[in-house]
């Protein structure tokens, strides 16, 4: 991809030269999308991202280093992480990967109650770090606030979003299995990766011990064949320093680069939107206000249609600060519903055992993924009183060297002990749903702003007692299969995350039915003001308990191609 950014001073001519047929903000996992579904449909698209350029290959600087290479060996100074208490707490943080990540106090915000923002601020934002695990959602989330009268209802079912679930897989990549289970369903997948032989054993265990209990190879965004120009994976688990064989998927290997091939795609950096600009006549957005993230010069660009891809909490940011007679508080706030609901997955619940046999036994390589337990809970015959909804459990089987190491062990028992390798260990690390909840929400801070002149975010968001409870029945219901398969030393893995350290931001700007007590319509559409789309996280009505960046995709997907379609006719 490329370097070409679109550089422009106002002038007389300025309010043509500026103009495009689309505007995308932000360049993730969904901006990615968005960009490359309106070029390949032939509109002529500007990309607006807050942070640096990151091209593929070239700016992936830590990818094919050593870890004797690495001035602390990988471990960040302490000086370094007392500084960043908030990102320090993100798994993918280290000396590898701290250039892709924004640090603390760069990017301030205020928290009503603790809230771990992770942000990555550059082209393919977090798209470069992310987890790559890839489940559909099904009928059963979808469905779920209806049926139960939470929320609002979902203003699409599984039917609507299936084709393109089916659309962006095959673009993308996903290796897995077509494991025939309601509450994930199959795929369009590559062959998926091998489980070891404990992970063999328990899957064989739970399908003996339980009906409900079903072990999988996680479905993910790995390529395992060649794939495309991409690829194949080269099984070395360093994907989220940026992966210079293009082995998962990204916007920097996928996305953006199939759109700079239309010749429609204009990509700029550093270029913070600070509104969206509505026209009263129109009653459509023209436009964004842009300050450059540099040297805070403003600017104005204009187009047909806007999608809205910042990631949930800046996206909601950027609507909540984009008023007008119109919106007075909020774009597309009719309902007052924008900022609320906002949902994070609950990973507070996880145990772990040891597991005596296949001590002859090891495996090659580093797959880049674990395995995967879907749902049971409240699914099928199972109904639970204690708490809604289910969870998921990520699960991996594992056996390292050097497991009895202590200060005092050093010379040739030191290389002995590195040498040799302990017993087979098993997780269970469970991931639940969150219930979108009105008083989990954000506003914006009435008297404090950043180096642009935008409010900061407020947060003020919790897990209640159903989420509490969600996790005593994760930690229960693992020793109990742990214990089934007759593991040893079975404890409970500490957890304390905070809301938002999972990195599954969702709602505050859902889709809904009615204008009245949603932001935005089935076709991801802010209601009143309907050229102008919200595609990631922020438009999101439950959280279900599957990772939801396949479903960004796909929602993407669909709202670029109903938008081209309405283009065409002319009603937007």
């Amino acid at each position: 991809m490329s370097s070409r950014i679109h550089s422009i001073n106002i002038n007389t001519k300025g309010i043509k030269e500026n103009t495009y047929d689309a505007i995308v903000i932000g360049s993730g996992i969904s901006g990615g999308w968005a960009a490359k579904e309106l070029c390949e449909k032939g509109l002529k698209t500007l990309v607006l991202e807050r942070g640096r350029m990151v091209e593929h290959l070239k700016d992936y600087p830590t990818a094919n280093m050593h870890p004797w290479e690495f001035q602390h060996r990988g471990a960040l100074p302490q000086k370094i992480t007392e500084e960043n208490p908030i990102i320090n707490r993100c798994y993918a943080y280290s000396e590898a990967t701290e250039h892709f990540f924004v640090k603390d106090k760069e990017h301030p915000y205020e928290q009503t109650k603790p809230f771990d923002w992770i942000k990555g601020y550059q082209v393919g934002g977090k798209s470069l770090m992310w987890a790559r695990w890839t489940q559909r959602w099904s009928d059963l989330d979808f469905e779920a606030n209806g049926k139960e009268g939470i929320g609002v209802d979902w203003p699409i079912r599984y039917k609507d979003i299936a084709p393109w679930y089916s659309y962006v897989e095959k673009f993308a990549g996903i290796s897995g299995n077509k494991d025939g289970l309601p509450q994930i369903p199959d795929g369009e997948f590559l062959p998926p990766m091998e489980m070891n032989c404990l992970e063999k054993h328990v899957k064989q265990v739970l399908a003996k011990k339980y009906n409900d209990r079903h072990l999988v190879i996680s479905r993910t965004a790995n390529l395992t064949t060649r794939h495309k120009d991409r690829g194949p994976c080269q099984y070395r688990s360093l994907c989220n320093r940026g992966c210079p064989f293009g082995g998962y998927f990204s916007s920097n290997s996928a996305t953006l680069p199939a759109a700079e091939k239309t010749g429609n795609y204009t990509i700029r950096p550093f270029s913070v939107v600070h509104s969206i600009i509505y026209d009263e006549k129109t009653q459509k957005a023209s436009g964004v206000r842009v300050i450059d993230t540099n040297t805070k010069e403003s600017r104005e660009y204009f187009a047909k249609i806007i999608f809205v891809n910042g990631s949930t909490m800046n996206s909601t940011l950027l609507l909540l600060n984009s008023t007008s007679s119109r919106f007075p508080n909020g774009f597309g706030n009719d309902s007052g519903e924008l900022g609320h609901n906002l949902m994070d997955h609950n990973y507070n619940g996880g145990v772990r055992g040891e597991f005596e046999d296949f001590t002859d036994k090891y495996y090659s390589g580093r797959r880049p993924t674990g395995t995967y337990m879907p749902r049971f809970r409240n699914f099928g015959k199972d109904k639970q009183t204690s708490f809604k909804r289910g969870y998921a459990y990520a699960c991996g089987g594992s056996r390292n060297a050097g497991t009895e190491l202590s200060k005092t062990v050093i010379g040739n028992d030191l290389k002995d002990n590195l040498t040799t390798l302990g017993p087979w260990k098993f997780s269970l690390n469970g991931m639940g749903e969150c219930l979108p909840y009105h008083e989990n929400k954000m506003t914006l801070s009435k008297d404090k702003t950043d180096d642009w002149g935008i409010p900061l975010l407020n947060i003020d968001a919790e897990f209640k007692e159903n989420e509490l409870n969600m996790v005593d029945d994760m930690i229960s219901s693992g020793i109990d299969m742990l214990e089934q398969a007759n593991f040893k030393n079975i404890e409970v893995i500490p957890k304390n995350r905070n809301f938002g350290l999972n990195i599954h931001e969702m709602g505050t700007a859902r889709m809904g039915k009615d204008p009245k007590t949603s932001v935005l319509n089935g076709h991801n559409q802010v209601w009143g003001a309907k050229n102008v789309f919200v595609t990631d996280g922020a438009c999101m009505t439950s959280s279900a308990c599957q990772n939801p960046s396949l479903t960004y995709m796909a929602l993407t997907a669909r709202a670029a191609d109903y938008a081209v379609n309405e283009l065409k006719k002319r009603n937007l």
